[in-house]
């Protein structure tokens, strides 16, 4: 769906049990990866299993515009023909990445060391997140960008003509920024160390092995150290995308709150850094089953079957936040279904994700009956086992708050609507039918 579309308003009604296979999407931040270092390679690299959702189909619109030859030959199946570190082509148009903050963020990253001027946009939700925080270690490799009020998009950078190599400290937890850094140092001399704190998902520093980087990890008293050596010559692979973790949340989710449930997932995404939420659940006494474990692509995989049981709320770590933080959400809905007040700490980064993700949560739950307290970095919600439900809640163009609310109705007692149901296009564009098979009223 473009996000200029019309609002698409929908519900969702207490169902009956929810049986059957979940074929959750590809993973989108592999996905993203996936097409922007085929791009950076030389040669052909060929890509299974990749997210055809809106956020990824404009990366890919995004990697043509620099040159590289990118092509759909079956449902989730895509050839690159990268054009070599370096190689990236001055784009003739803007670069439009809808609602993405990875797509925009990692590009920038890819570009900002070659010297090309391009322009990137975004719908109104991207246009609101903040981007110093990539801009601002890009310029200490030598680019210039120009920016709105605030470095919001829309803005330019003009590449670096003679980069020179970065010792980064990540100044919040974000993958984002680390993988922009390590992106960017692809194309610098010497080596480009990027230090985080806390660990972060990490995709891009598994991807840039699998393509031929030289780049390690340690970790020190100062914390994860990764180290990348620049002007790589990447090598084509092939990459078999696993699903999506994150996306696997909802129908988990559902299966966990609607009586008599049991559903399995196949494929999912068991990579360490993801597995915050999986971890939480199975504190809130979970009924999960992990099957046949093994690894696709170089990223940890397995088959997931959930069954409906009683869960009890928990503390969450800050420690934990940076290895769930897209899933707060569904997680806000089922500490509502759950016995006992549920603590999420170490959250602040929602408040600058596709909206306020604290705030939209919050409201839209205590519409529907909970009881919420929240502060700038927690949430917490007391959980009386059940929802009230019958509201209609505000989306603000954000496909995991759609999505969470419409879970929630398939066990309050109420139906729950959202005002606009088209964003989960841009990452889960089968949630609806594949909910629908499970056995969801939604519509």
């Amino acid at each position: 769906m473009s996000h200029s579309a019309e609002p698409l308003p929908m519900s969702a009604r207490r169902s009956g049990p929810l049986k059957g296979e979940a074929q959750v999407p590809g993973d989108k931040s592999v996905s993203h990866r996936a097409l922007i270092l085929g791009a950076l390679a030389v040669g052909e690299t060929r890509i299974t299993g990749l997210l055809e959702g809106q956020d990824v189909l404009d990366t890919a619109k995004a990697m043509q515009a620099f040159g590289a030859e990118v092509q759909r030959v079956g449902e989730g199946e895509w050839v690159v023909h990268g054009v070599g570190v370096g190689g990236f082509a001055e784009p003739e148009g803007v670069i439009d990445c809808g609602n993405s903050g990875t797509g925009v963020r990692l590009i920038m990253g890819a570009m900002a060391t070659t010297p090309i001027t391009a322009t990137f946009t975004g719908d109104p939700s991207l246009s609101r997140r903040p981007m110093r925080r990539i801009t601002d270690p890009l310029e200490l490799f030598g680019a210039q960008v120009t920016a709105r009020e605030g470095g919001l998009l829309p803005l330019t950078i003009r590449g670096a003509a003679d980069p020179a190599p970065v010792l980064y400290r990540t100044p919040v937890a974000s993958a984002q920024i680390k993988s922009a850094v390590l992106l960017a140092g692809l194309n610098a001399p010497g080596q480009t160390v990027v230090i985080e704190t806390e660990p972060t998902r990490d995709h891009t520093e598994r991807m840039l092995a699998g393509f031929g980087a030289n780049v390690t990890t340690e970790v020190t008293a100062e914390g994860r150290v990764i180290t990348l050596t620049g002007r790589p010559e990447l090598r084509p692979c092939t990459v078999a995308v696993p699903r999506d973790p994150s996306s696997a949340a909802f129908p988990v989710a559902a299966a966990l709150i609607v009586p008599g449930s049991e559903i399995r997932v196949p494929g999912v995404s068991r990579n360490p850094t993801r597995d915050g939420l999986y971890v939480t659940l199975e504190e809130m006494g979970a009924d999960l089953t992990w099957e046949n474990q093994r690894e696709e692509g170089g990223e940890p995989v397995a088959d997931l079957i959930v069954r409906h049981g009683p869960l009890r709320g928990v503390t969450v770590s800050a420690e934990r936040a940076a290895s769930m933080i897209d899933e707060f959400p569904i997680l806000s809905v089922i500490a509502t279904f759950a016995e006992g007040t549920t603590v999420m700490n170490g959250v602040a980064e929602l408040r600058v994700k596709e909206s306020d993700r604290i705030d939209a949560m919050a409201r839209g739950l205590e519409a529907n009956g909970a009881r919420i307290e929240e502060t700038r970095d927690s949430l917490t919600v007391h959980g009386t086992g059940g929802l009230a439900g019958g509201a209609t809640c505000a989306t603000h163009l954000d496909h995991r708050i759609a999505m969470s609310f419409l879970v929630a109705g398939l066990a309050s007692e109420q139906p729950i609507a959202v005002d606009d149901a088209g964003p989960i296009a841009t990452s889960f564009p089968d949630f609806v039918p594949l909910m629908t098979r499970l056995g969801a009223q939604i519509g």
